[in-house]
């Protein structure tokens, strides 16, 4: 017997089912700002939601990141409720695509090293020479290997 079960005799502990807690995750919105108060207000309103640990506006991409514990749907309902239009980043970096130029993807109103997240940029893994690309990728356990 040691301390803690000595201890644990007199002292009860009441398990109560806790709600669960949401994931810790990022969110990108892309938001039209044009002044110091537009920005102002946009982060005003997420910062004081609950479960926000950052807030960072750029204003010159237009792009507002929120990283904690809280919902993408409501984070971006609460971005809507200050008036201005918004909608989830929809851009990704170009040289994390395979085929940035293609026509869907190429956005001239995306931001500098940017292009539309479209599933026709990203490669077909069906396509001959993506087969012929991962018989020999070090990622792939049923690749050739030489000795």
């Amino acid at each position: 017997m040691g301390a803690l079960d000595f201890l644990s005799d007199y002292f009860s502990v009441s398990r109560t089912p806790r709600k669960k807690r949401k994931p810790m995750q990022t969110v990108e919105i892309k938001v039209k700002m044009d002044c110091d108060g537009c920005e102002r207000r946009v982060r005003n309103s997420v910062a004081n939601m609950k479960g926000v640990k950052q807030v960072e506006v750029n204003r010159k991409q237009s792009k507002v990141t929120v990283t904690g514990y809280v919902d993408r749907n409501r984070v971006l309902k609460k971005v809507q409720s200050t008036g201005k239009r918004a909608e989830f980043w929809p851009y990704i970096q170009y040289n994390l695509v395979a085929y940035p130029f293609v026509a869907q993807a190429y956005d001239k109103k995306a931001p500098s090293g940017y292009v539309k997240n479209t599933d026709l940029a990203l490669p077909n893994p069906n396509a001959p020479h993506e087969k012929l690309a991962t018989l020999f990728s070090d990622d792939n356990p049923n690749s050739c290997s030489i000795m």
